[in-house]
């Protein structure tokens, strides 16, 4: 059996793990699903998501679950069960191959200028995000790369903020893995999210909100205070 998620008293390799395998795949949970046999990629991440890919989408998997959760290996099947007792049923035909990898720390994506000044303006500027917020520090490091801001709310409570900017779903996807490893440490939870963007796209801001993440558009140029010189009516 092998450990996987982060939870409390679990402990699991800190490498990816690439299978390529026939295999069928059923989820029990809130939702029921079911992949026929085909052969797809299983990726098992070192942050503890397990996750299913076919060869035709960029990046979204066919189905996953995310840590916490546990992997238990048997002869044919692999069970995933994450913290609520859902379960992700791998079945086993065929593997063609089984190979892991120890990609060590990433340093996360570099943000281009624009990206870069307005996180300087929100930390200099942070009640630009809600009403009392205080900065508590720039890039928070977490182990899997580091949240822009991590500020206070007027309650005192933790808010982790993802500044991009254009708002996408992979932006609303980065800052999900974030809170999710954010909450397991008793000294921050609750912790909350901010997605603070120039523009944030329709589907970002739906799959932000399903996942309790507050969407704040920034206007860039206010914030360097720079009055723009068109006409307005209000």
């Amino acid at each position: 059996m092998a450990l996987v998620g982060g939870g409390r008293g679990l402990r699991y390799p800190r490498r990816v793990r690439l299978v390529i395998a026939k295999c069928s795949v059923d989820y029990v949970g809130r939702l029921s699903a079911h992949l026929p046999p085909a052969t797809r990629l299983l990726m098992v991440k070192a942050d503890g998501s397990v996750s299913i890919h076919a060869d035709d989408r960029a990046y979204k998997p066919l189905n996953w679950m995310s840590p916490p959760c546990r992997l238990e290996e048997a002869p044919g099947v692999w069970r995933v069960v994450n913290k609520a007792g859902e379960e992700l049923r791998i079945t086993l035909e065929e593997i063609f191959q089984d190979t892991s990898y120890e990609l060590g720390v990433d340093p996360g994506l570099r943000k281009d200028g624009v990206e870069a000044h307005l996180q300087e303006l929100l930390a200099a500027n942070p009640e630009t995000l809600g009403e009392g917020f205080t900065l508590v520090r720039r890039e928070y490091m977490t182990a899997i790369g580091p949240v822009d801001l991590l500020c206070r709310d007027a309650n005192a409570r933790a808010v982790a903020v993802e500044v991009k900017r254009r708002g996408e779903i992979d932006g609303v996807e980065q800052l999900t893995r974030y809170l999710e490893l954010m909450n397991r440490d008793p000294l921050l939870a609750p912790v909350t999210g901010v997605f603070a963007a120039q523009e944030i796209k329709p589907q970002a801001r739906v799959l932000a909100t399903d996942r309790g993440i507050r969407c704040v558009v920034v206007d860039y140029d206010k914030l360097r205070g720079i009055e723009r010189d068109e006409l307005t009516l209000f």
